[in-house]
């Protein structure tokens, strides 16, 4: 079977692979220059399964609300003219009740678990390294408050499949001696040991390189999808800025664009861009955090990627802005200077924006999509990295027809 995926960031280059191991015909369309050059690009690189918490919930509604006038908060909303924020706030809303929060955590944690052994095993598949570190993930509270209310969501997660262990001061130093300097500061955490963290960036490169020439899989780079060609019931071609591009089948795998180009077709596919800011700075072989962490209290994730410090904040509501002044930053930098003393020069950090395309409930979406050959693998937010190659496999069972190896009940499509 001919299959266009459209978009080339980690999801769409995953899925590329894994359709092509599965004996089909593969185009990817990316409007950029090569794989992973916008939303994965430079996300947090933590491959968790431990931040698998759905982002609806009542404690994500109260920010979500004081973000609209107070700009200091992880969760800032600008206002907007876009009535399409609007309708997904209100479905957001929706979905901030302990029982929906509930119900979706269940449903990433089951797709975060499988793809976390995805990801490990094309790794071990294809020779690929993407400066991975498989330690755990050490995610820490401030204050003793924090800490009793926040180990709520962990005990939930431990209950559906996920290992972890609740440390105190001693303990968290003990596993994460990056921390150390700040020890007095931090009142304990939650230690997830099958939880790790990767350059997404290197991964989806190297990935694509491979199934170029090991799988045939064809990558038409800057190009851009303009369009759907609609022949009763089925995609008869892609619409490029290149010319049609013809397939039996097509995936939208195209990040915060797929609502875009879904909703001028029908099809009612939520998605709606999320800002994050990442921060990446060089560290001394012998300094720094050497695991992955997030300081729970200050919304701050971070990764070490070989001899770089990745750091990551914020989700700001403001559209398709990708803009970003120096200022965004302050306060990464702030917490991350407070975290590690003296661990890296600041002047040396390479900042990026990216969007997350986030889904209102905070669930990816798969499967068929209004049109008979029409298939989405979209809306994974902060965890695309994470899900990538979960998603992969279960977009190229239900493109095959195959019962999926994992129960796709509450991400299979029901627009």
């Amino acid at each position: 079977m001919k299959v266009l995926v459209l978009g080339a960031g980690v999801v769409g280059t995953a899925a590329a692979y894994f359709l092509a191991s599965d004996g089909h015909e593969v185009t990817v369309i990316e409007r950029h220059e090569a794989a992973a050059r916008g939303t994965s690009q430079s996300n947090a690189g933590l491959v968790s399964p431990g931040d698998a918490t759905a982002w609806a919930s009542p404690s994500a509604l109260k920010t979500f609300l004081r973000g609209l006038w107070n700009h200091e908060l992880g969760i800032k909303v600008r206002p907007t003219l876009d009535p399409y924020f609007y309708a997904w706030s209100l479905r957001f809303l929706r979905e901030c009740t302990v029982a929906r929060m509930r119900a979706n955590t269940r449903v990433k944690l089951r797709l975060a678990l499988y793809s976390r052994d995805c990801i490990n095993a094309v790794s071990e598949q294809t020779g690929i390294h993407y400066d991975e570190r498989k330690r755990g993930i050490i995610y820490f509270f401030r204050s003793q408050k924090s800490l009793d209310s926040g180990t709520d969501n962990y005990r939930f997660l431990a209950e559906h499949g996920l290992p972890i262990e609740i440390v105190g001061r001693e303990r968290l130093v003990e596993l994460e001696p990056g921390l150390a300097a700040v020890k007095e500061k931090i009142a304990g955490g939650v230690y997830s040991p099958i939880d790790q963290t990767g350059d997404s960036k290197q991964f989806a490169d190297k990935l694509a390189a491979y199934a170029a020439e090991k799988l045939g899989v064809n990558f038409l780079f800057g190009t851009t999808v303009t369009g759907l060609d609609i022949d009763g019931d089925r995609v008869r071609a892609v619409m490029t800025s290149a010319g049609p591009v013809a397939a039996d089948a097509v995936v939208i795998s195209m990040g915060p664009e797929s609502g875009l180009l879904g909703r001028r077709y029908g099809i009612d596919l939520p998605v709606y861009p999320v800002k994050g800011y990442t921060m990446t700075v060089p560290l001394d072989e012998f300094r720094g955090p050497t695991m992955g962490g997030a300081d729970e209290d200050q919304l701050l994730a971070y990764s070490r990627l070989g001899n770089r410090l990745r750091m990551s904040s914020t989700a700001e509501f403001t559209g398709f802005d990708r803009t970003f002044k120096p200022r965004d930053f302050n306060s990464i930098l702030k917490t991350s200077k407070d975290l590690f003393p003296g661990a890296f020069d600041e002047k040396k950090a390479l900042l990026w924006a990216g969007l997350r395309p986030m889904m209102p409930n905070s669930v990816p979406v798969f499967g068929r999509a209004k049109y008979s050959n029409l298939y989405l693998d979209t809306g994974h937010g902060h965890l695309g990295w994470t899900l990538a190659c979960g998603s992969g496999k279960l977009i190229t069972d239900l493109v095959a027809g195959r019962k999926p190896e994992i129960d796709p009940q509450g991400l299979v499509y029901q627009g």
